[in-house]
């Protein structure tokens, strides 16, 4: 009898200890770099606990001793943390950032050439031009994007939904950086301010390009043209028109925009 009731109480305390150690505490983490912070994937891997960093590289997250934090960007290594009692005691993890840096092949000049180009090719020991996809760099050669671009890019690439395959066979797998941008509404800020951006834009080339002729002989105030375009930019149809880059139809509906704001401001003055 008194040894099974010894063994109950060390079950029952196994299991109370089992409870506290379980518990897991909420630490501020810090991110450290040169760079941009702002939008990293971290990972509690132990626990299948995730955040984004905030724009000044800070975040929370719960932990335990011995739970795994793994630390991920574009632009930055992989780092993983493995989370120690001074940790959770103090309730603070810094994380110095490591930049993914590709690193060129080298260079050897110092080839004597003979001036004859075709000679010359032949004996040449250069190596085919480096590209994007040599170092292993996703090649863009459109129109360089904004800061503002490229966070939204980072926040909102690539699919949902993928399927990921092996010697096990295949399986679903979840883009849980685009997933956690959405979910915290992220992606859907920095939409907004690349629309806003890109009007700013629009405004200042159609400035640039047309205000001297539509205000030749209606003279307005300084003040009242910034009101005139910005009224110009609330349009739905103000930015296909911006990028279609058609002179005829930016100027007349400018112009269309123009009388419209005239009489807005004529039958706001009467009242």
């Amino acid at each position: 009898m008194v040894r099974s009731i010894k063994r109950l109480l060390i079950v029952i305390s196994l299991l109370f200890i089992g409870t506290i150690h379980a518990q897991r505490k909420d630490v501020k983490g810090q991110l450290i770099s040169n760079d941009e912070v702002e939008g990293l994937h971290i990972q509690n891997r132990t626990a299948a606990k995730y955040t984004i960093s905030n724009d000044d590289g800070s975040f929370i997250i719960p932990v335990q001793v011995s739970d795994t934090l793994v630390v991920s960007g574009v632009k930055y290594h992989k780092q993983e943390v493995i989370i120690t009692s001074s940790i959770v005691e103090l309730g603070q993890l810094n994380v110095l950032l490591i930049e993914n840096v590709s690193e060129l092949k080298e260079v050897i000049v110092g080839k004597i050439l003979t001036g004859s180009l075709e000679s010359d090719m032949e004996n040449s020991d250069a190596e085919p031009e480096i590209n994007f996809y040599d170092l292993g760099i996703p090649g863009y050669t459109g129109k360089q994007m904004t800061q503002n671009e490229r966070k939204l890019y980072d926040a909102d690439a690539g699919a949902m939904m993928g399927i990921v395959g092996g010697i096990y066979g295949g399986g679903p797998s979840v883009n849980l950086n685009k997933l956690l941008n959405t979910i915290s509404g992220r992606t859907n800020k920095l939409k907004a301010i690349v629309e806003i951006d890109n009007r700013e834009q629009c405004i200042q080339r159609l400035r640039a390009d047309y205000e001297s002729f539509l205000f030749e002989k209606d003279t307005l105030a300084e003040h009242l043209r910034n009101e005139y375009f910005l009224f110009c930019s609330e349009d739905d149809s103000f930015l296909a028109l911006c990028h279609k880059n058609n002179e005829i139809e930016l100027l007349e509906f400018l112009q269309s925009m123009l009388k419209v704001y005239q009489e807005n401001r004529k039958s706001v003055s009467k009242d």
